[in-house]
Order: C-alpha cells, then sequence, then structure tokens
C-alpha cells in the first residue's frame, strides 16, 4: 500500500511539473529575447541572425534582438553566451567557426558541446573564391599558375582566424602548392571590403557577403566550394569541376542556448524554427543568398556538431595551423 501511495505521489508530483514546464513554454517570451552573434555586422551571420530574428518576433509577439559580439575568431562573443543565464532569453547564433574549428586552437572559455544546447539549424552555404578586378587572372588556373610565379605576393582576406574564410583558403593552398599569405580581419564583412579596397586580393568568403560585390564587378567571381554550381552564379564553376579536390567546406548556421536551459523553451523554440522554415517568406531570402534553409532537432544537432567538431579537428592538426 505504502509503495503504490508513493508511486501515486510520485506520478502526481511529476505531472505538476510538466504542467509548470509547459505552462512555462507556452507563456515564453515574457520579455525580449538576445541572440548574440559573434561577428562584426553585414556578413553571412550577422544576415541570418538578423532574418531569423524577425521571423521569431512576428510569430512569437516579442523582440528578438540581434547584438553583434565580434572578436577572436567569434569566441569572445560565444564565450559570453555560454555564461549567459540559462533561462532562454539569451540564444546565439551558431557558427562553424566558433563551434567547431577555432576551439581546437583557442581558449575561448567555452566548451562547443557542453555548454550549449542546439535548438535547430537554420541554413547552410558555400563559398566564393574571388579575386579583385585589377589582379591579371581570369580563371583557378591562372590564379595558381600567377601565385607560384608571384610566391608571397598575393594575399587573401580572413574574416577571423580559425573561421571559413581562414580554413577554406588554407586547405586552397594546401591542394594546390600556392604561397598566399592572410591579411586577418574583424569578420566577413570587412574581409570583403579589404578586397574591394585592394589591400588584399584574394577571398573565399561565404556567397552571402560576396555576391553583391560579384554582380557590380568589383570582385571577379572565379569558382565556388560547393559539390554543384550555384544556383544564383550558374556560370561558375565549382572548384571539383576544374581538379582542385579537398576544398568542399561549406558553412552552416545554428542557433544554440546555454546548456542549462530549460527542456520546455528549447522545444517551444525548436517548433517555432521549424514552422517558420516552411514558409515561402522565410525561405526566400535565403535562398537568393544561395543559403539553403534547414532544421535539426536538438538531439540531431548534438550529432552534428560532434561530427563537425572532429572533422575540423583533424584538419587544422592536418594542416600544421595550431
Amino acid at each position: 500500500m505504502n509503495g503504490t501511495r508513493g508511486r501515486a505521489v510520485f506520478a502526481l508530483m511529476l505531472g505538476v511539473v510538466v504542467a509548470v514546464g509547459n505552462a512555462a513554454a507556452q507563456s515564453y517570451p515574457a520579455k525580449p529575447v538576445r541572440i548574440i552573434v559573434p561577428t562584426s555586422p553585414g556578413g553571412g551571420n550577422d544576415f541570418v541572425a538578423r532574418h531569423v530574428a524577425q521571423k521569431l518576433g512576428e510569430r512569437l509577439g516579442q523582440q528578438f534582438i540581434v547584438e553583434n559580439r565580434p572578436g577572436a575568431g567569434g569566441t569572445i562573443g560565444t564565450a559570453q553566451a555560454a555564461k549567459a543565464a540559462p533561462d532562454g532569453y539569451t540564444l546565439l547564433l551558431g557558427f562553424v567557426g566558433q563551434l567547431a574549428m577555432s576551439p581546437h586552437v583557442e581558449k575561448g572559455g567555452y566548451d562547443p558541446l557542453k555548454d550549449f544546447v542546439g535548438v535547430s539549424m537554420i541554413a547552410s552555404s558555400y563559398h566564393i573564391l574571388g579575386v579583385h578586378p585589377s589582379l591579371p587572372v581570369h580563371s583557378v588556373k591562372q590564379l595558381i599558375a600567377f601565385a607560384k610565379a608571384h610566391p608571397g605576393e598575393l594575399n587573401y582576406a580572413s574574416g577571423n582566424i580559425w573561421t571559413p574564410t581562414h580554413l577554406v583558403p588554407e586547405l586552397f593552398k594546401s591542394a594546390t602548392g600556392v604561397n598566399i599569405a592572410a591579411i586577418q580581419y574583424k569578420g566577413s564583412g570587412p574581409a570583403a571590403i579589404g578586397v574591394l579596397t585592394g589591400e588584399a586580393q584574394v577571398i573565399f568568403a561565404g556567397v552571402t557577403a560576396l555576391m553583391s560585390h560579384v554582380r557590380s564587378k568589383r570582385v571577379v567571381a572565379l569558382a565556388v566550394t560547393s559539390p554543384a554550381r550555384s544556383p544564383i552564379a550558374p556560370e561558375v564553376p565549382t572548384l571539383v569541376e576544374l581538379g582542385v579536390r579537398g576544398v568542399e567546406a561549406p558553412s552552416w548556421y545554428s542557433i544554440v542556448a546555454p546548456a542549462a536551459s530549460p527542456t520546455e523553451v528549447i522545444r517551444r523554440l525548436h517548433a517555432e524554427i521549424v514552422t517558420i522554415a516552411a514558409r515561402p517568406d522565410y525561405r526566400d531570402p535565403l535562398e537568393r543568398q544561395a543559403l539553403e534553409p534547414t532544421t535539426t532537432t536538438p538531439e540531431q544537432f548534438a550529432a552534428f556538431l560532434q561530427a563537425e567538431y572532429d572533422k575540423w579537428g583533424k584538419v587544422i592538426k592536418a594542416l600544421k595551423l595550431h
């Protein structure tokens, strides 16, 4: 009898906890939510964060405010998000750079695998290899030949160290045997400006950050790193087509939260993102920037992040960059 009564009490308590959690999720958000973007304004991260923030705000009737916190390859803003109160009111625009690349070489004050819980993947994209119009090359073959004839004279614009704008050019250098030096900038937006001004001659940047400059002919696109040609730049060949392999490195974007954030809030946010991701007014602006909208469950994202973390750790070790 006592055992039966104990189980009944436990079930009642569990029911109360579940009911309270569901009620909290339904009333969320009761105040503005901030999304920390650990890079400068103007790049792909910023665009994706502001787009999803607007749509979440429209759905949930509360402000989702983007806060840019650039610095140290994205680790400064990421560490701030990791240390934020786990109440669902601080989120992070998770990016391959600060979650899967830089932790292998930078002591950023956070563990990407332990300090965050995924809400959902948002989008993925690839990179364009672009050059300043003054450079006398019009193809990847000509760029490789020019770089080998002028070793160390060309510079590539790196948005942040240990991010795709740094590691993808290093993969390209390894695959082709060219000697091109890095100039570090505080984000992909400033890096693009570095090429526009001619301070750097070469860049691997996300399609979002670079495509407008390609269209205005201020940057010459030589190739894309995607497996197939980009639908918004079908005239630009892939590196694989041109015989350069091993540089197929996608960028991806996600929404994550501090690890101890309420499960009910994570599920609510995930459900809302899945809902808006099915809408044309959410998908179309991303697709126009060659970003592929995508979603994952928190569990799927955890497995994906582990795989990406392991993959980039091996790349960094092989390139002897740490």
